[in-house]
């Protein structure tokens, strides 16, 4: 088995010991991603729709340097401390993914890494 780390400068570094993503044959394993700006390595300021955007915006990135795109995402895990905002990630990711859209599981937490209030991971299947 071979696994093959993924990196793109256009999602935030890592902040511990981990990869943004793995690849393994045609499956890509996706890090969790919070709103983080790749650029200044800071949280994005704004509104939960602008932080959300960012998750996704990051989760493309690392997505495009393995070749593919958040269309090739089979399965999304969404982490929320405030499962009330469940609607307005729908609306949100609607924006960003085509049908036929990942399978997906959406879960409550009490804390996430830096304070924030959203991440995500996820996997994707990029064949050749």
């Amino acid at each position: 088995m071979t696994k093959t780390p993924i990196q793109s400068s256009d999602a935030p570094s890592a902040i511990g010991p981990y990869s943004q993503a793995i690849q393994c044959a045609d499956t890509l394993y996706l890090s969790g991603q919070i709103p983080l700006d790749p650029e200044s390595g800071e949280l994005v300021d704004g509104h939960f729709e602008t932080r959300v955007c960012r998750v996704f915006d990051n989760l493309q990135a690392v997505c495009r340097a393995a070749g593919g795109d958040l269309n090739h995402i089979v399965k999304l895990n969404v982490f929320l401390t405030d499962l009330d905002r469940f609607s307005q990630v729908n609306d949100i990711m609607a924006q960003y993914f085509e049908p036929p859209y990942p399978a997906r599981a959406a879960v409550q937490v009490s804390a996430l890494p830096k304070g924030v209030d959203v991440e995500m991971d996820g996997v994707a299947v990029i064949g050749p």
